[in-house]
């Protein structure tokens, strides 16, 4: 069983409304180095349904992708 990596960076998005609870994430990844992992938290609906094909659309990779509570976790490596 392979170790998941500790995320390098946190974004708390829950109670962000689409569309900018995806901006908010882009503009984050933007900042941050080809195969870093950030640690994204959306809430259920519509940010749970958009977020990651807005991140996937990006060209970056969503590792994880997993309910956290009253909220979902989302493990997002960067894109080059």
């Amino acid at each position: 069983m392979t170790r998941q990596r500790e995320p390098d960076e946190h974004l708390d998005l829950r109670g962000v409304r689409c569309p900018a609870n995806s901006a908010r994430a882009l503009v984050r990844l933007e900042c941050m180095d080809a195969g870093q992992l950030l640690e994204i938290l959306v809430d259920d609906g519509e940010p749970i349904a958009h977020v990651p094909e807005a991140l996937d659309e990006e060209g970056h990779r969503v590792v994880v992708q997993e309910r956290a509570e009253a909220a979902w976790r989302l493990l997002v490596e960067v894109g080059g």
